[in-house]
């Protein structure tokens, strides 16, 4: 891929293909699982085993490198196949920080490494300006695992900031950009070693697929400890999976700049509704954190936003149910719009008030999720 092209372009392009004998314009599928060996018993190409690497997934993998600004990227079945493969380099006694509110899958297997390895996790409030400084407080640290922004809240992580403590106190900093997919932000080019996407979410965008993406900065000892891992734990995708990714891709640019920009006129039409009690989304002028995020976020602040709605639990409920053009669903980044009543999902988070509803904002007319929005909270 030629370097001087945009990012729209290589999207819009995503696993451009031409086969001269039929004029294809779109890659193939190549399900075997697999690949013979000549007289000499030698390989034609890199290929042996679909567990080790398939061509397709190969060519999604040099795109999502190329996308994020990255020397090498590995595609896994399931973003939680990939978060584990990360984490496997942590070893008893490695400090992990991390923020307190984030993906509960993450959260939930540091919390396994802790119990069953004795990894040592410290959790800082990423609503804080100086949480993560305080909490790192300048001593040693194996790994800062961030996102930004934080789910469901929407807090902003500094990312230059907690790059700058990792390797200052002999870490490395990963950062999860699954809502901040590359086209509005690079955490790489901010002092990240490795960045991790769920690619079931806004990369895929469809909500037909579940994938997940490592980009690293460098091939180091680290990135080859994580490639084994992945081929032992055999976490490597599907063909058709690593196709529909790539098709995916295709649209990501526009996709995300529509549902920017109808996700930003909710969070303005519900900031003074009187049955709202709060509206967190970082693209507003209002959040406390708006201006770290306008630096690390090029191109829109995403479609994901939570609201929360004044009365509570039950009054929170009662308007998810009454929405008709959210769907109520657990995910994110799809065409379609979602609605998620977080506290049911999560019940034992104290961190996840009982009166929020995450929403992720698709590309449907904004006017007609306006409407649906406004006539759920009056009917509730």
């Amino acid at each position: 891929m030629a370097n001087d092209r945009t990012i729209e372009t290589l999207l819009a392009q995503a696993g451009h293909f031409h086969d001269p004998a039929s004029g294809a314009i779109v890659p193939p599928i190549q399900p075997s699982s697999t690949f013979a060996r000549d007289e000499q018993y030698g390989l034609p190409s890199e290929h042996s085993y679909s567990r080790a690497t398939n061509p397709v997934v190969c060519q999604a993998q040099d795109l999502l490198a190329a996308l994020d600004g990255g020397e090498a990227s590995l595609l896994f079945a399931s973003g939680m196949a990939g978060i584990t493969a990360a984490l496997e380099t942590l070893r008893h006694g490695d400090r992990v920080v991390a923020p307190s509110v984030m993906y509960h899958g993450t959260r939930d297997w540091l919390n396994h490494l802790a119990d069953a390895r004795g990894v040592v996790v410290d959790w800082f409030d990423p609503a804080d300006d100086d949480g993560l400084r305080n909490t790192v407080n300048d001593e040693p640290v194996k790994l800062i695992w961030i996102e930004t922004a934080v789910n469901p809240t929407w807090d902003v992580v500094d990312i230059e900031q907690a790059s700058r403590l990792a390797h200052d106190n002999g870490g490395w900093l990963a950062v999860d950009a699954t809502i901040s997919p590359p086209v509005t932000c690079k955490p790489l080019a901010l002092g990240a070693d490795i960045v991790f996407h769920s690619a079931t979410k806004y990369l895929n965008g469809h909500s037909d697929l579940t994938g997940g993406v490592l980009v690293t900065a460098i091939c180091d000892e680290r990135w080859n400890e994580i490639t084994k891992a992945r081929l032992l734990m055999g976490g490597v995708p599907g063909s058709f999976e690593a196709w529909l990714l790539i098709r995916g891709l295709r649209t990501l640019a526009l996709r995300y700049e529509r549902a920017s920009a109808s996700a930003l006129r909710i969070a303005q039409r519900l900031e003074h509704h009187p049955e709202i009690e709060a509206v967190l989304y970082q693209g507003l002028a209002s959040h406390p954190r708006h201006t770290v995020a306008a630096r690390q976020m090029m191109a829109g602040f995403g479609g994901m936003l939570s609201i929360r709605v004044k009365g509570g639990r039950e009054k929170a409920l009662a308007v998810a149910g009454r929405l008709k053009v959210f769907v109520r669903a657990t995910s994110l980044g799809g065409v379609e719009s979602l609605v998620e009543h977080r506290a049911t999902i999560e019940p034992n988070n104290p961190k996840v008030p009982d009166d929020l509803l995450r929403l992720s904002v698709g590309i449907e007319s904004g006017d007609d999720l306006i409407a649906d929005l406004e006539q759920a909270l009056r009917r509730a």
